[in-house]
């Protein structure tokens, strides 16, 4: 059994980024990786779902299919895709043995000056349906394993963080650099997530 690393988060905070570089790096350190990114996906096996609750919930739901699928052949999976509601996340976590939540944090008005497609304008002039954040919620979610501020930091510096947790996890090798490289934690914050890792059961 592998893993899924599942990046949550509103529309334009960063996930497609963030999980190009992140599967690009693992595929370096593991036989084999997938990444299933929300946005190519909604083009192909998610065509057919729109974007209300039921909707979404189900699209969630083929993916993490897929994903478990992948990681019983020892594929490990990066997910983008949003997953708005808490209660969809809580079915991620039983769904996926393997799930590692990574939240990437940022404000709605950053989102939206990153917007270069206008999502963001056509969903406020009523052109789309539900849209995460605005007429229909995202829910922040309350624990994940790894929150990144991507409001704040670079794609690089997200990876940094996401690869450091893999590692401490026990998930992923050590890149060749590693022991070359600061820690992109504090001495504080290695500790609380040697602790958050030991209440998770990684360690």
């Amino acid at each position: 059994m592998s893993f899924t690393v599942w990046l949550t988060g509103r529309p334009r905070a960063g996930k497609t980024a963030l999980g190009r570089l992140l599967a690009a790096e693992l595929g370096a350190r593991l036989p084999q990786v997938r990444h299933l990114d929300g946005d190519e996906l909604r083009q192909g096996p998610l065509a057919d779902l729109g974007f209300l609750p039921a909707e979404r919930r189900a699209a969630n739901l083929r993916v993490a299919w897929a994903a478990r699928l992948l990681n019983e052949h020892g594929v490990a999976c990066v997910v983008g895709q949003i997953a708005p509601y808490a209660a969809i996340r809580d079915e991620l976590r039983s769904t996926l043995p393997g799930y590692v939540e990574v939240y990437l944090e940022c404000p709605l008005e950053l989102a939206m000056n990153r917007d270069a497609e206008g999502l963001y304008a056509r969903a406020l002039a009523g052109e789309l349906g539900p849209f995460s954040g605005l007429d229909d919620p995202y829910e922040e979610p309350a624990a994940p394993h790894i929150i990144c501020p991507t409001g704040r930091q670079s794609p690089a510096e997200s990876l940094a963080m996401v690869l450091a947790w893999l590692e401490a996890a026990g998930l992923v090798p050590p890149g060749p650099a590693a022991a070359s490289q600061d820690s992109p934690y504090t001495p504080e914050e290695e500790r609380l997530v040697e602790q958050r890792l030991k209440d998770l059961g990684y360690l």
